[in-house]
This record gives structure tokens, C-alpha cells and sequence, in this order.
């Protein structure tokens, strides 16, 4: 005699997967704004003449994004980061933008960031 057969539907599949700094743990993504790759900042690194000299105009822990305005033509550029970049660059604070590869560079820490 056999038993009867049960049905099992299918898991749902999300179509897109959830950065872990979503959740307030370590970051899990290398897209821009999330975590620095090594090969980012090694290439950013490789190509100094890309970097940009700025100073942090705004910045806002809670949201990520920090504006930072260039020396050379004193644009306002928005960036996001969802890795800390915005507690690090405050109000203020000298940094280097590398537009190429996406890098802000707050003292000796390197973030990947979003231009927003």
C-alpha cells in the first residue's frame, strides 16, 4: 500500500538579497556605499592624481549621508555610506574624495561610498 503524496510548495525567493548592516551587523556587501574591497583601495590607491581634496559641509549618522564640497570648484557632492563614513567625516573635517573608484578617505580610514 503507499502512502499518499504530500505536496511541499516551493520557498519563496527574494529577488533581492539584504546587506547585513541592514540588521546593524558588520557590512556583507561590496556595492557602493557598503563595504571598501581590497582591490577599491588598492586601485584608488594606484591612481593619485584622481583623488579630490574636499571639506565635509554636512553629515548625518542615523541616514548615512555626508555632502562634502571640492576644493577645486567648491561643488557640493552628496555621498552615502552605510559603513560609518558619516560619524567619521563631521562638520569640518578635511577629506579626499576618489570619484573613479568611489573612495572617501576621512584621516587614514577608506570608505566606499554612493554618490548621491
Amino acid at each position: 500500500m503507499s502512502s499518499p503524496h504530500s505536496h511541499i510548495p516551493p520557498l519563496e525567493v527574494r529577488e533581492a538579497a539584504a546587506c547585513m548592516c541592514d540588521h546593524g551587523d558588520i557590512c556583507s556587501s561590496y556595492a557602493p556605499g557598503h563595504a571598501l574591497h581590497l582591490i577599491q583601495a588598492r586601485l584608488a590607491s594606484a591612481t593619485p592624481s584622481d583623488w579630490a581634496d574636499a571639506i565635509v559641509e554636512a553629515s548625518d549618522e542615523r541616514s548615512g549621508f555626508v555632502i562634502v564640497r571640492t576644493l577645486a570648484d567648491w561643488s557640493p557632492v552628496a555621498l552615502w555610506n552605510g559603513t560609518g563614513a558619516a560619524a567619521a567625516a563631521t562638520p569640518g573635517t578635511p577629506v579626499a574624495l576618489h570619484e573613479r573608484y568611489h573612495v572617501l578617505a576621512v584621516g587614514g580610514a577608506r570608505f566606499n561610498v554612493l554618490r548621491g
